[in-house]
């Protein structure tokens, strides 16, 4: 008899972030049997540690990106209404040139206004502003977890060394290692944007995030207990310890926008994002059975779902075929 690893149907996910969660998640409503392997679980991964508004930002091909980005909005709303951590709040969003916020005409229509001059932060020319998913990755990691968990699914720690090591598995397989894929498939294109942000208490100033100026992304996300502040996108930079100099950064910034009083600072958190000029979205051309889903930058949780139902129903086409 076949092990379950070895059925047509089956499929293995290698990684639990935010990619990996919604890749299993998506596999299992189209039919397939799912285990996730990681090297670490859902709380101790990058997207555990990010503010996860819904904001297209430092992610490409935008023609792909958008669209994804667009799906996934879809379905957070939809589970706004049931699912631990997911709700819609008002987000505010620079800009510089219109014509560039593509990730517009992929929203419902009526859903994105121009902001009024008295909406906009201190020094902030122009800006949009939506009802955007919010996904609050303490209680919305846990809940997509248990929810792979109760339907079926199984999790392993495990660390693979090489795409053979997965190839190995005996199912399709699913590369969602995030920045881990660099070593894995040897992909210099994938590289770190070092983030620092902030947790602190609620703010008393609506959600917004400028990101026109590059190294000096700004944002306030204000979640149910606390607020996220950030930060910085530092490209190429592999140091994951707190940089005081950063903090500062990013609080002298918020006084720049009009926010006279600091809010008290409750954590630090640093995480690498794993960015490339695109989405690595394919099979392997060596590895036929190995899906390679990647490289989402600074915009995992907003395209999570997208990446996740589109890599479901082509892995249910090719399956059909064989």
């Amino acid at each position: 008899m076949k092990s379950p690893n070895q059925t047509k149907n089956s499929v293995s996910v290698i990684g639990a972030g935010i990619i990996g969660l919604t890749s299993a998640i998506a596999l299992q409503e189209a039919g397939f049997r799912v285990k996730i392997f990681a090297d670490k679980k859902f709380d101790q991964t990058l997207s555990n540690k990010v503010g996860a508004v819904w904001f297209p930002y430092s992610i490409e091909p935008k023609i792909k990106t958008d669209r994804w980005a667009g799906v996934s909005y879809a379905r957070y709303l939809k589970e706004s209404s049931f699912a631990k951590g997911v709700s819609m709040i008002p987000f505010l969003n620079a800009y510089n040139d219109l014509k560039e916020e593509e990730w517009v005409k992929h929203l419902p229509p009526g859903t994105v206004r121009e902001a009024t001059e008295k909406e906009l932060p201190k020094g902030m020319e122009k800006g949009l502003i939506a009802e955007v998913p919010l996904a609050e990755p303490p209680l919305y990691l846990p809940y997509l977890f248990e929810k792979f968990i109760d339907v079926g699914g199984e999790f392993e720690l495990r660390t693979f060394d090489s795409l053979e090591e997965m190839n190995q598995l005996g199912s399709f397989v699913i590369n969602c290692t995030g920045l881990g894929a660099r070593a894995l498939c040897k992909d210099k294109d994938l590289h770190p944007m070092r983030g620092q942000i902030l947790r602190t208490e609620k703010m008393g100033v609506s959600s917004f995030a400028d990101p026109t100026k590059k190294g000096a992304l700004s944002y306030i996300i204000n979640r149910s207990q606390d607020a996220v502040i950030g930060g910085t996108d530092y490209d190429n930079d592999w140091n994951e310890n707190e940089d005081a100099r950063d903090t500062d950064l990013i609080l002298n910034r918020l006084k720049a926008f009009g926010v006279s009083t600091p809010p008290k600072v409750l954590e630090i958190l640093v995480g690498l994002r794993p960015k490339r000029s695109a989405v690595r979205f394919q099979f392997d051309p060596q590895y036929p059975r190995i899906f390679h889903n990647y490289g989402h930058g600074g915009a995992g949780f907003t395209v999570a779902w997208g990446c996740a139902l589109e890599l479901a129903e082509e892995l249910r086409k090719k399956v059909s075929f064989q």
